[in-house]
């Protein structure tokens, strides 16, 4: 028999023998380690099966606290809204007071909106309002069942004695409950008691919370921990309230986690997840029968690849080595080798697959050239990011020492570069205080680095620049392994720009409650929605309240600020009460903010200090006419010696019958003019001395100029002193009140012939000059006098500053107050011994500047000649400084 085998062995081709050992020895195989796997993917299932049973539990718990967490937020919300507040603003529970609460039996009262059904919860059973005592004042009551009567005989027990929401889980009988409460306020912010939310933890509940039905069928409860007995379920079909629990341990893997302390709970909870043994064994033979059938397909089909491929290996060897080296041709330009039925087909193999790894390991050595330029380059690339980067990026050794930082980092944190590497990253630039919550950070990166979840981890802490000086910043941290060696980056970003914005708007959300201003809000069709404590007087005299609205000519108003979406401005005069209103549109959400403004304390000062302006004026005026009234008599008294002598001169004619008429006719004229020369004084007099209120009219300043000229001719002639008068061409109409600026003009030339009294005769220089710059009325008076010390200067337009004797030094303080009113501005420079240049700037009258700029639009500029050549008028800085010189 074994001679037969051998025999046969030596006369069967190579290739059948290859397929037979190899379905032999697959077969093998396969029935050993079939019997090893099954046993093993069994354990591994229940295991993982185990593991995925604890994270349903874990994730079920999880469902249920966040069930609690959000009738928590939503009786915040409910505590807090305005509706609440403005219901509680008129009320005051008396201490003493013992009443019935009031019920809502089945209708919402006004203070509870619908937030339950809008957050998609459940309808809480009861809903109460407890003063401070713990008193319970009205109860809103959703179905038939009353309010438990542990909870209204010991109420304190439940309402929260802090600031905080408490979320408490209680039982009252037999029923669990979940009890929210969080304090209420008035809309004045004073505290009136707590809001109550009972919510009874029932099969709707525990289904609410759990959500979708679970594909495994399992099912939720709460169990008595010290009876072992199920409270609640989500199925109370066959998880019927009251039944112990070991009557379900046989059919069920029960799953039981500490609910979280809740403070006030009156009983010992626990929260189980019941998953049935039948679900639980069909799974696991299920995969068990799945696993083997994938292994008796994969050994099959392995068993027959296996064979196949020995069979065409040795069948065609010839072809696949020709494949190969056509291959290597195309590839890396190998020259064909060249078989031959009769060789040694390996040997040729061999031969050639040595000049095949010869040429692949050039083109090794090839790609890793490429690979480490690429390297460069990228490194090149991150180091520029480095270098660009807005935030401060720091890398620590495992010790947290400084190797490496970019310039953001040595800017923000201000170190020196040179003697920062080695130094204790958190010990320099970090708060002491913080120095806990930084290794509190890296501990986290360590365990949510590579593999771990998230990326890095993430935190605020207060940092200190080199300096001292503390500031926050967001930091992340990010570890990574190089060779072995862990690193930290840290990325660091200021802020305190984000800090200061976080703290105006957290100002600005209680600003519209505390203004002491009135601010309201209205809709399109001027209905108000919004009206804070100072808007009441207005709503007052305005006949309206909130919800109501407006009057029709501010509902005009409203409907314009929108419909043009810009801000406007009006005063409502209500007798005795004067309101700013600024109505500023909001488009997008179809409202307008009114923003009042109670002025009239405002207007009422304004009256008073522009009367007693006035009354200073005047009495400025006044004393400049007694200091000049030497003068103007003297030039009052030329016109009427002339109409004396004239008059005498005609009066002796006539008696003595000589002349002719014409003689005659010619001194009555030289009498009316000088008759209109002494009238022209006397009305200038009566124009700077009379009291009346101001009146602004155009006026050329020129003539102005020429005016004030004429009030000083004879203080000029006694100094023998000559006005140079440099008046721009045409004129400079301002829109001004005449009177004031001659007063302004006289004050500043009489202060120049006072300086150039100082002065030999000769060597006075006054001169004024007008010119228009930038749409501007300059006029500068400019003397050679003494000049002012600089010490002096800071107080010149002070009020009662004075250098003369005799003077009130009111002088520029009002001139200065006077240009002011008119929207332009008076300036002084001044260099001892040279000399002083006062100038005045004046916009000019409204109708000449829009001609000039028509005027500009429609002639077409020429090229600008050199300043020197066209007379350009300089700026009043530029006349100013030109004394120094």
């Amino acid at each position: 028999m074994k001679t037969v085998l051998v025999t046969l062995l030596r006369r069967m081709p190579m290739p059948i023998i290859a397929m037979l050992v190899g379905l032999l020895v697959g077969l093998a195989v396969w029935g050993v380690l079939d019997q090893v796997q099954s046993a093993a993917v069994e354990q591994i299932f229940h295991k993982e099966l185990r593991a995925r049973l604890d994270l349903r539990s874990r994730e079920s718990l999880i469902r249920f606290n966040q069930a609690m967490t959000n009738y928590a937020a939503t009786t915040r919300l409910l505590a807090n809204h305005r509706r609440l507040a403005q219901y509680l603003e008129p009320l005051f529970w008396f201490p003493e007071e013992a009443i019935e609460p009031v019920v809502y039996a089945g209708f919402r009262p006004f203070w509870l909106p619908d937030f339950f059904e809008r957050n998609a919860q459940l309808t809480p059973s009861h809903v109460l309002l407890v003063d401070s005592r713990g008193q319970v004042r009205e109860i809103y009551q959703s179905g038939p069942e009353p309010v438990p009567g542990e909870l209204l005989s010991h109420t304190n027990q439940w309402v929260s004695s802090s600031s905080e929401v408490q979320t408490v889980l209680g039982r009252f009988g037999t029923q669990p409950y979940l009890v929210v409460s969080d304090r209420v306020e008035d809309a004045g912010g004073y505290l009136m008691g707590s809001l109550v939310v009972v919510v009874p933890v029932n099969a709707e509940f525990l289904a609410a919370s759990e959500g979708a039905v679970s594909a495994d069928r399992s099912a939720v409860a709460l169990i008595d921990a010290d009876e072992q007995r199920i409270l609640a379920s989500n199925e109370p079909d066959f998880l019927v309230p009251g039944t112990p629990l070991e009557q379900f341990r046989d059919d069920f893997l029960i799953t039981s986690q500490s609910l979280p302390d809740y403070e006030g709970s009156n009983w010992n909870m626990l929260f189980a997840t019941f998953i049935h043994h039948s679900s639980v064994a069909k799974m696991s033979a299920r995969v068990v029968n799945f696993e083997r059938q994938q292994r008796l397909i994969a050994a099959a089909v392995f068993v027959c690849v296996f064979t196949l491929l020995i069979y065409l290996v040795s069948a065609r060897l010839n072809k696949v080595l020709k494949r190969m080296s056509r291959f290597s041709q195309r590839a890396l330009g190998i020259a064909q080798p060249g078989f031959q039925r009769g060789g040694n087909q390996l040997l040729m193999l061999e031969e050639w697959i040595q000049h095949f790894t010869f040429l692949v390991l050039r083109a090794r050595d090839e790609m890793s050239r490429r690979h480490e330029h690429q390297l460069r380059a990228t490194e090149a690339l991150k180091a520029a990011i480095m270098e660009a980067s807005l935030d401060a990026i720091v890398t620590l050794n495992r010790e947290g020492r400084i190797i490496d930082h970019n310039p953001t980092a040595e800017t923000m944190l201000g170190f020196d570069p040179a003697a920062i590497i080695g130094d204790d990253f958190a010990r320099r630039f970090l708060d002491p205080a913080e120095h806990a919550a930084f290794v509190g950070m890296l501990l986290e990166s360590i365990r949510t680095g590579p593999g771990g979840g998230r990326p890095h981890a993430r935190g605020e802490l207060w940092a200190q620049r080199a300096n001292g000086a503390r500031f926050p910043v967001e930091l992340s941290i990010v570890p990574i392994d190089i060779d072995g060696a862990r690193v930290y980056t840290l990325y660091i970003h200021d802020a305190t720009k984000r800090k200061r914005a976080e703290r105006e708007i957290k100002g600005l959300a209680r600003f519209a409650s505390e203004s002491p201003n009135p601010i309201l809000r209205v809709t399109g069709d001027a209905r108000i929605t919004y009206a804070n404590a100072a808007s009441e007087p207005l709503m007052q005299a305005w006949g309206t309240t909130p919800g109501a609205p407006l009057p029709p000519a501010w509902a005009a108003e409203v409907d314009a600020a929108l419909t043009s979406g810009c801000n406007r401005e009006h005063e409502d005069d209500q007798g005795g009460q004067i309101y700013h209103l600024l109505f500023v549109p909001i488009p997008d959400l179809g409202y307008v903010n009114i923003y009042a403004r109670d002025t009239t304390a405002v207007r009422r000062a304004e009256q008073e200090s522009r009367q007693h302006q006035a009354e200073l004026v005047h009495v400025c005026r006044l004393s400049t006419l007694g200091e000049v009234a030497t003068g103007m008599a003297h030039e009052l008294n030329q016109p009427l010696s002339a109409i004396v002598n004239y008059a005498n001169g005609a009066s002796r004619r006539l008696q003595s019958g000589i002349g002719d008429s014409h003689a005659l006719v010619d001194a009555m004229g030289q009498i009316s003019s000088q008759a209109q020369r002494a009238g022209e004084i006397i009305r200038r007099l009566r124009a700077l001395v009379g009291k009346q209120p101001p009146i602004r009219s155009a006026v050329d300043i020129n003539y102005l100029v020429r005016e004030v000229c004429g009030f000083v001719q004879f203080e000029t002639s006694r100094l023998e002193l000559q006005i140079d008068l440099d008046l721009a061409a045409g004129e400079i109409p301002v829109d001004v009140d005449l009177v004031q600026i001659e007063q302004v003009l006289l004050n500043l030339v009489r202060n120049a012939i006072d300086a150039l009294a100082e002065r030999p005769l000769g060597e006075r220089i006054l001169s004024i000059r007008t010119e228009l710059y930038q749409g501007d009325a300059l006029v500068s008076v400019r003397d050679n006098g003494p000049g002012i010390p600089p010490e002096r200067m800071e107080h010149l337009f002070h009020p009662f500053y004075t250098t003369k004797e005799s003077g009130m030094g009111m002088g520029l303080a009002i001139s200065q107050t006077i240009v002011e009113n008119h929207g332009g501005r008076i300036r002084a420079q001044s260099q001892p011994g040279v000399g002083s240049v006062f100038a005045i700037q004046l916009p000019v009258a409204a109708v000449a500047a829009e001609a000039a700029a028509d005027a500009a639009e429609t002639v077409p500029a020429a090229p600008p000649p050199p300043a020197a050549a066209r007379g350009e008028r300089r700026p009043l800085t530029e006349t100013l400084s030109s004394t120094e010189s």
